[in-house]
């Protein structure tokens, strides 16, 4: 990889260069930096529209084979949250029909969480037939990571989040998805209000091994 040019130095009218070995630092304090934060601990502000297209620009460079293009992103303004809230709502009635208000109120407060909100879809069918499920969900799974990891570069928090809700009939017709589509996660992204500590993470030696020649899989690298 080639020496990354920056911005020009203020007042120098030189640009700083940085070398390999810097990048790669970078990256790495970037990833390693990334954390959850639920949706009920990241508040206003959000991301200015600057930031925002900055985000959803990063997701284009995610690995996609043939470019089919198989995710999209729904971003669910706040206007648009009441209709979100009822959908929470009723898909708990319909999974639990004994659910409380209370309960019912607490799914519909999902909905108004974090300033910015979008909805994550994955189309089994766009392009190439030949490309399978599987492929197209690593692909979205990788345009998801480059969003968040541009957040965290931003100073935002962010977090996914799934449940049982996106599999409702009435998300799908909100969402206008098509039968080929599925709802996978919901991105939040927001001003990090409260955090919990980084929890440790596993080494690579917990979930890497090698193919070898004479003795099959062994473990470590």
């Amino acid at each position: 990889m080639a020496a990354l040019p920056l911005n020009h130095a203020p007042g120098t009218g030189h640009s700083t260069v940085l070398d390999d070995g810097a990048v790669a630092a970078m990256a790495a304090a970037l990833i390693q930096s990334r954390q959850t934060i639920l949706p009920k601990r990241l508040g206003a502000p959000g991301p200015s529209a600057a930031e925002l297209a900055a985000i959803l620009n990063a997701a284009a460079h995610a690995p996609d084979h043939g470019r089919q293009l198989p995710w999209r992103f729904v971003l669910v303004p706040e206007a648009a949250r009441a209709p979100l809230a009822e959908v929470f709502a009723q898909a708990l009635l319909e999974r639990d029909p004994c659910a409380t208000p209370g309960q019912c109120g607490q799914a519909r407060e999902k909905a108004h969480r974090a300033p910015v909100l979008m909805l994550v879809v994955v189309d089994g069918e766009r392009g190439d037939p030949e490309i399978d499920l599987a492929e197209r969900l690593v692909s979205a799974g990788c345009a998801v990571q480059n969003m968040l990891l541009m957040a965290t570069a931003q100073g935002h928090g962010s977090a996914l989040t799934s449940g049982k809700a996106l599999k409702a009939a009435s998300l799908r017709a909100l969402f206008q998805l098509a039968a080929s589509e599925q709802a996978l996660c919901f991105i939040s992204i927001g001003t990090v209000l409260s955090r919990k500590p980084a929890r440790a993470r596993p080494m690579a030696s917990a979930y890497v091994s090698t193919l070898d020649a004479n003795r099959g899989v062994v473990p470590g690298f």
